[in-house]
């Protein structure tokens, strides 16, 4: 039901952002904790290694424990209310423009709009369209996941205003350039990976035994979000770093701090102090995050969409018999 598919017809472009939508704010709730982790990881200077004496977080197992004695438990949702409606937004956005691209795909063009490549190329535009419209949120939500203790945010109004009056307003957008250059292709792989996932589990699993639906997506999401954050994760780590240029201050309880003049220069220093490895710090936390949360959202918005449908020909139905 991801994409276009002109022999069912049933779900609306307005339809396809609400499942989106709602789909990204029940996902978001269960991967919040894996998403403050994965960036206390990218964020952090030192290695990531119980041999480091400097390094404050050394593996998953052991961030949660300190993070849990130093901040209590509600700091595995530190930014939630912003990365709420990072997650709604981009929900609605992203998958409104998939389905209105597929579409477009089969009225104007040759191409087979189940095609996997249709669905890479829709969705990585239907993903970049979406990050552009919610990049400031994205933004928000970093500073307030990588703040310690004290906190320098109050509130997310204290938060846009101080950032506003400090930093100016390029402060919001600040990492654009690595998460457009990561997330097209970020987002075209976990569309056209889903896709080619399930038409190879259609072909394995006999008709008769296609019973489990929702397993069989939640699995193919979650195999589809493993191979693409695996592929462009450098890129995800740069724009963290960047994010939180002129939050220095902020971060000195976690370790050192450094200090980009952009995305060039971030990656120039990321290897000269902290080598190649420096580029997949926190992977493992982000591809237990791409796992689950791929998975969910796919199999939420399926899901959705499935409800939405069932609605519309319940109601059609009652329309005819009345």
């Amino acid at each position: 039901m991801v994409g276009y598919d002109p022999e069912a017809k049933c779900v609306s472009a307005v339809e396809a952002a609400a499942a989106g939508s709602a789909s990204g704010l029940v996902t978001r709730v269960l991967v919040s904790p894996l998403d403050v982790i994965k960036i206390r990881f990218q964020l952090q200077i030192e290695q990531l290694s119980s041999r480091n004496p400097g390094a404050k977080y050394h593996g998953i197992l052991q961030a949660v424990q300190r993070i849990f004695q130093e901040e209590g438990l509600v700091a595995f949702w530190k930014g939630h209310v912003p990365a709420q409606f990072l997650s709604v937004g981009y929900g609605a956005v992203q998958f409104m423009a998939f389905e209105s691209l597929t579409k477009l795909v089969h009225n104007v063009t040759s191409y087979n709009a189940r095609d996997s490549f249709v669905h890479f190329v829709c969705g990585g535009l239907a993903a970049c369209t979406a990050t552009v419209a919610v990049q400031p949120v994205d933004t928000l939500r970093t500073r307030f996941a990588a703040q310690g203790e004290p906190k320098l945010y109050r509130s997310l109004r204290h938060a846009v205003v101080t950032m506003y009056q400090t930093e100016g307003p390029r402060t919001f957008y600040r990492g654009l350039a690595p998460t457009i250059i990561a997330i097209f292709p970020y987002a075209g792989l976990q569309f056209s990976f889903y896709n080619i996932l399930q038409q190879f589990s259609e072909w394995v699993i006999p008709a008769e035994g296609k019973k489990g639906g929702n397993v069989k997506n939640l699995v193919c999401g979650s195999c589809a979000g493993i191979i693409s954050k695996t592929l462009t994760y450098p890129f995800d780590l740069f724009k963290k770093r960047l994010q939180v240029s002129g939050f220095e201050h902020a971060r000195a309880a976690f370790g050192q701090v450094r200090m980009y003049r952009g995305l060039l220069d971030c990656i120039r220093q990321i290897m000269r102090e902290e080598g190649l490895g420096g580029f997949f710090k926190g992977l493992s936390p982000s591809l237990l995050k791409a796992a689950v949360s791929t998975g969910l959202v796919f199999f939420w918005y399926e899901l959705f969409c499935s409800l939405l449908c069932a609605l519309k020909n319940t109601n059609s139905t009652a329309r005819k018999e009345g």
